[in-house]
């Protein structure tokens, strides 16, 4: 992706709606919008001008394409930080992709996916935390996920990171001075200070990661299955938990025989709600392969919901389903509720661990649902957020150079206590600084920029 070539790119969604922008961007940006409608005069910075694209360019007797209003954002003060022109017209798909045809005919190259946002990385507008979280913005289904997009882009880890940097900095700068003044060690580094500095480091750090797992939840979404015998009503509390007839109910045992799935929001978590096919050992081919699928659903769920008849006796099948369920997420919906139970809120009847929680509800009046949203989204760890000054880490890049960030200082702590020698502090600070600055997109390897931004959009 040469920053030098003037790019284009429509940077609206496909389909149709009442505009669409098309957007340049580069050194010729201004000269190739011109040549586009037809103007002799250049552009006011940052004013809106009207015009007109022509199919070929010649003037007014070439055949109208569509009528525009093109905006010029000189460099730098440009999303991309170099010379931007957007051309907004009307939205479709045809018109625009011909907008776009004559401007790669009057010399712009037709963009690579976020290849405007790279730019803007390259040329200092954004750092690397804040164009990951341009994406996330676009990505984002929940309100949530938007809302933390929104603070990473405003800059909010950013600032975050560069406070421990600094931090870390001064404790560096001084166990190098010692290495430099040996004799004059103990006025440098006061190891009591350098140390408590290193605590306060730490714990900072370990906030961040501690919130981690929520913010990644948030960003990447979690998986919660529906499993239980046949006729239990899975597929009726299914239905019950997305506000939509989704799932066919019958009365007859094996309707449900693939798994069928549905987006949902709990607590601000992107949840894939699973409904599956009825655990039991009878029934023919298909419902056995349907059998298949639901126990490999459930080995890889975030959060397994045990679907039980609570209207009818326990089984020894129900039992030993219970006993499979993998994991220490799970949660027992004890289903018609609105019916006389058959049996108590027990774990140790029902076979599973005694921290387990047992709900009754009904998947016919609705009883019992708010519970059971709050129990999934407590066993997702949607509770409580990180403290109001921290950022929440929603990466799982991010994640993982602050662990590093979190050793590296772990070590250093060590060493300096137990006089392991300021060389080996040193380096461990380094390598702490080092995964701080990575964070923000300094030092990162070519192959990690490239992964990061294909997955934008064409035209962002």
């Amino acid at each position: 992706m040469s920053p030098t070539d003037t790019i284009v790119a429509i940077a609206t969604p496909p389909g149709r709606a009442g505009l669409g922008v098309v957007r340049l961007s580069g050194p010729a940006a201004a000269f190739i919008a011109q040549a586009l409608v037809d103007r002799a005069q250049p552009f006011e910075p940052r004013r809106a001008t009207f015009g007109r694209v022509r199919a070929d360019g010649a003037g007014a007797a070439g055949a109208l394409l569509d009528e525009v209003v093109c905006t010029w954002f000189p460099a730098p003060a440009s999303y991309t930080g170099d010379d931007v022109v957007e051309v907004s017209g009307h939205g479709n798909p045809v018109v625009l992709g011909a907008v776009v045809e004559r401007a790669l005919a009057a010399g712009a190259r037709l963009a690579r996916p976020g290849e405007f946002t790279f730019r803007a990385y390259l040329n200092g507008r954004l750092d690397l935390v804040q164009a990951e979280a341009v994406a996330d913005l676009i990505d984002a289904v929940t309100p949530a996920q938007a809302r933390l997009a929104c603070d990473q882009l405003d800059g909010t880890l950013t600032r975050e990171v560069e406070t421990l940097a600094a931090r870390l900095t001064s404790v560096l700068a001084a166990v190098e001075a010692s290495i430099d003044f040996p004799d004059e060690r103990d006025e440098i580094v006061r190891v009591p200070v350098a140390a408590t500095e290193i605590a306060a480091l730490l714990d900072r750090v370990g906030t961040l990661v501690a919130g981690a797992r929520r913010g990644r939840l948030i960003r990447e979404g979690a998986q919660v299955v529906l499993a239980g015998p046949p006729n239990a009503g899975k597929s009726s509390l299914f239905n019950q938990l997305l506000a939509a007839d989704r799932a066919i109910v019958s009365d007859v045992p094996g309707t449900t025989r693939d798994l069928l799935t549905e987006r949902c929001d709990v607590a601000g978590i992107p949840v894939t709600l699973v409904d599956t096919a009825g655990l039991s050992e009878a029934g023919d081919l298909v419902e056995r392969d349907g059998v298949r699928r639901a126990h490999d659903a459930l080995g890889v769920a975030d959060v397994a919901v045990l679907v039980l008849d609570g209207a009818a006796p326990l089984g020894p099948a129900a039992r030993e389903q219970a006993a499979r369920l993998p994991g220490d997420r799970v949660i027992v919906a004890a289903n018609k509720c609105d019916l006389a139970p058959a049996w108590p809120l027990d774990t140790r009847a029902i076979g599973v661990p005694a921290a387990v929680a047992v709900l009754r509800v009904s998947a016919v009046t609705g009883a019992g649902i708010d519970a059971l949203v709050k129990a999934v989204a407590g066993a997702l760890g949607a509770g409580a957020g990180p403290p109001r000054d921290t950022p929440t880490i929603t990466n799982l890049r991010h994640a993982a150079l602050l662990a590093r960030v979190q050793e590296s200082l772990r070590r250093a702590q060590a060493l300096l206590v137990h006089d392991g020698g300021d060389e080996l502090v040193a380096a461990e600070l380094h390598e702490a600084r080092a995964a701080l600055s990575e964070v923000t997109g300094h030092g990162v390897r070519d192959a990690v920029l490239h992964e990061i931004f294909a997955r934008f959009c064409i035209g962002k």
